[in-house]
């Protein structure tokens, strides 16, 4: 019973949102005043002033931290639909000529995770809606489209998992890597959902997909495991396309002995651009350690400004701002990109502060105390269940994977060490897929298709389906990984 009073600031932010259905940011705000009140009217640890300075240290390093790749990541965002590089990118995938079942496993496991991971924010939907809408009936496309959405929950470079990886303490390579294994069963099922959707009932179809379903899942591992979750998502979404495309070309050569090379967009070199700074950063830090000489210190955690994928953006947004400034078509626009950059960043900024604000002040004043007590004295799949469960709240009502590892991840990290790294994997698969099913995402996908009432009800139920699919199969893949693992 303590535990859920202690849980109360959680329990009203789901409230307003599910409920009263108020915006993220009013939810985060209210819990975060929630906290302060019970904090001070004594219902957790006395409070002290050491450890409200301790939170509002850790909660500005956390956020410093996330708002560094968010800022230059919608500025990147606005870049790139400014140039219609995502439109070029669809009307590339369009002339290939793939059969059905290639186009839709290229869109679900090679382009939307490719964009969503090198982005995050739903940029992958700017090319993926157009397209499916192309190539399916309507009603079709748009579920393939939010399937293909919540398969990739390593958007904006990794950030959620580097972000949970510091409040749980834990290295960010083994938590990526580790989560790659707990959502292995989401990537098959949406993939193989998408499949269905599109009516592909041929064998060949369907075993290609187990291929590239284990070439993803071994890339995404691999990668995070050795190279770091800023570019594994990059990674296995690259390797997979380029798979896909390679043996459906060849089959279309076979067949049409005339036909050509096919080759990239020139309109899409920014995100060539961004994948070989990323990796030359990655090099660069492997070789010189360069980022341990500026480490941004709070009181739990700590922050890596060198380390982070956010210079890679700013230094792409530098070779962008050169480039515009050589289009005269641009000059309008010029004088609006502060505007459209403040309406982008001000309300998710907004929401991830107050939620990060709030799950320090709950860790400083002992409020996840029972919380922790409560999954210390489950059973290993009772515990794991639970973290799903809770994890699936946190991303879906927040509609964001480090918003939702704020809430629930330095509960966790309470935890013994010896579960700590497999349920912290749970925590971030979960809330990642639950926050590209949220209802944020299915307003995006409803605003970019242009659609009518009855479609919007019908998206939402579809979503919240896939986030309870998602959440089982987490659990799933954490069992079977802990079987594994003895």
């Amino acid at each position: 019973m303590l535990a859920l009073f202690h849980l109360s600031p959680v329990l009203l932010v789901t409230a307003m949102l599910v409920v009263l259905r108020r915006p993220p940011v009013h939810a985060a705000v209210a819990g975060t005043l929630l906290v302060i009140v019970l904090w001070l009217a004594g219902a957790a640890d006395a409070w002290r002033l050491s450890s409200m300075v301790a939170a509002a240290q850790d909660t500005a390093v956390l956020f410093a931290s996330t708002a560094f790749v968010i800022v230059p990541g919608l500025l990147f965002v606005i870049f790139i639909e400014r140039m219609g590089v995502n439109l070029a990118l669809s009307q590339w995938v369009r002339s290939l000529g793939l059969g059905r079942g290639d186009q839709v496993v290229l869109i679900v496991l090679g382009l939307a995770p490719l964009l969503e991971a090198m982005t995050g924010f739903g940029v992958s939907l700017i090319a993926t809606v157009p397209l499916l809408l192309s190539l399916f009936e309507r009603r079709v496309a748009l579920r393939i489209a939010l399937a293909g959405m919540a398969i990739m929950p390593w958007g904006t470079l990794g950030l959620a998992s580097v972000i949970g990886a510091s409040l749980v303490h834990l290295d960010a390579s083994m938590l990526a890597s580790t989560s790659a294994l707990t959502s292995a069963p989401v990537f098959f099922a949406l993939s193989a959902l998408a499949l269905y959707l599109a009516g592909v009932r041929d064998s060949r179809g369907w075993g290609a997909l187990g291929v590239f379903w284990l070439l993803f899942v071994g890339v995404l591992y691999s990668a995070s495991r050795w190279l770091g979750p800023e570019v594994a998502g990059v990674a296995a979404g690259l390797v997979t396309a380029a798979a896909i495309l390679s043996v459906g070309l060849w089959r279309l050569r076979r067949n049409d002995s005339e036909r050509g090379p096919v080759q990239w967009p020139r309109q899409a070199w920014p995100y060539l651009v961004l994948i070989v700074s990323i990796v030359g950063l990655k090099m660069l830090w492997a070789i010189t350690s360069w980022q341990e000489h500026w480490v941004v210190q709070g009181a739990q955690v700590n922050w890596k400004p060198l380390a982070s994928p956010g210079l890679a953006l700013v230094m792409v947004l530098i070779v962008l701002g050169a480039h515009a400034r050589n289009i005269q078509s641009w000059t309008a626009h010029d004088v609006n990109l502060p505007a459209a950059l403040l309406a982008r960043a001000k309300r998710p900024l907004l929401t991830i502060f107050f939620f990060l604000a709030m799950s320090q002040m709950m860790v400083k004043a002992g409020f996840l105390a029972g919380l922790m007590q409560l999954l210390a004295g489950l059973s290993p799949t009772a515990a794991t269940s639970l973290v799903a469960l809770f994890g699936a709240l946190s991303g879906y009502m927040t509609g964001s994977n480090v918003g939702g590892n704020a809430i629930f991840m330095p509960a966790i990290a309470m935890l013994p060490e010896s579960s700590r790294l497999l349920l912290a994997a749970v925590q971030n698969s979960s809330a990642g897929h639950a926050a590209l099913g949220s209802l944020s995402v299915v307003m995006l996908i409803l605003g970019l298709a242009k659609t009518q009432a009855k479609e919007e009800g019908e998206l939402i139920r579809f979503g919240f389906m896939l986030v309870c699919l998602n959440t089982a199969l987490v659990a799933l893949g954490a069992a079977m990984l802990r079987g594994w693992l003895g």
